[in-house]
């Protein structure tokens, strides 16, 4: 099971008392989830759902390098599993897969072949303009099936990919990863439809003391509707940790009020992916 920690009811808005231990009764949704190649031998499908199910992770959202990680776990786990299709395959990776021959119709093939509901998680590490052409593909494919682009960017590619679309769905990997707080707030206030996952900003989130950093807790309570949890298991010693982890966000979770606690940990992802997040799916396929 996972370790406990202490949980205070500090911070919450100064209106609503803190949901602190009662946290731990929430379901959650990992909004950041890999199953990429070299986990499969260490970490078997199964023991994959045996950590969700000990740290209350009732379903998760799976992208993984090749695709086949990830259906290889809907497969196993299909009332667990929200599939969404990560370009990098074979040559391809984080770096140069837009430059790859063939990508767009390599995605084109994975999404008719299987119910992913996302594109990504994908980076754009440096804007570059003369990916315009794929980038529309890519947008076209999300928009037929109403699906979202899971990026990993800075600031200026989600602005520059509202600027081909502004209607295209967006999940901004990390809320930005190396943006500082104010950016991330600046972007999510300009892009009134703009999602969020806050995998590796739990000690960002925390801040230094007893309270949650104020700069942060100022994205939380304005954009309560649009943000998700995440644990962004890109290596193993990810997965090693899974459990502190997923406590590391049940402990920031336990310091906001119910109704925001509870929008973040599961019922966001309820919305956005037309589910039923309950702790009634653990233990369960």
């Amino acid at each position: 099971m996972s370790v406990m920690l202490s949980l205070t009811t500090a911070n919450a808005d100064g209106d609503h008392e803190a949901i602190g231990e009662d946290v731990w009764k929430l379901p959650l949704f990992d909004a950041h989830v890999h199953y990429k190649e070299p986990a499969w031998d260490r970490y078997p499908v199964k023991s994959i759902v045996e950590l969700m199910d000990q740290n209350g992770v009732a379903m998760a959202l799976v992208s993984s390098t090749p695709d086949e990680g990830t259906v290889m776990l809907w497969e196993y786990a299909p009332n667990r599993i929200v599939p969404e299709l990560r370009p990098y395959h074979g040559a391809a990776g984080s770096s140069n897969w837009t430059k790859m021959d063939g990508m767009d119709s390599y995605l084109e093939e994975r999404l008719e072949s299987y119910p992913h509901e996302g594109i990504g998680e994908f980076h754009i590490r440096q804007l570059d303009t003369s990916d315009e052409a794929l980038f529309r593909k890519i947008i076209a494919m999300a928009k037929e099936r109403d699906i979202y682009l899971h990026v990993h960017s800075g600031t200026e590619p989600i602005r520059w990919l509202y600027g081909l679309d502004p209607e295209v769905k967006i999940i901004w990997a990390h809320a930005g990863l190396g943006s500082p707080a104010p950016e991330v707030y600046a972007l999510m206030d300009e892009f009134p439809e703009l999602l969020a996952d806050t995998s590796l900003r739990e000690y960002n989130i925390l801040g230094r003391g007893e309270t949650l950093d104020p700069q942060w807790l100022e994205i939380i309570f304005d954009f309560q509707d649009r943000l998700m949890i995440g644990s962004d298991t890109w290596v193993n010693s990810q997965w090693d940790s899974y459990s502190e982890i997923m406590t590391t966000n049940r402990l920031w979770l336990s310091k906001l009020p119910r109704e925001v606690a509870e929008k973040i940990a599961y019922k966001n992802a309820e919305r956005y992916f037309g589910r039923e997040i309950t702790m009634d799916q653990i233990g369960t396929k």
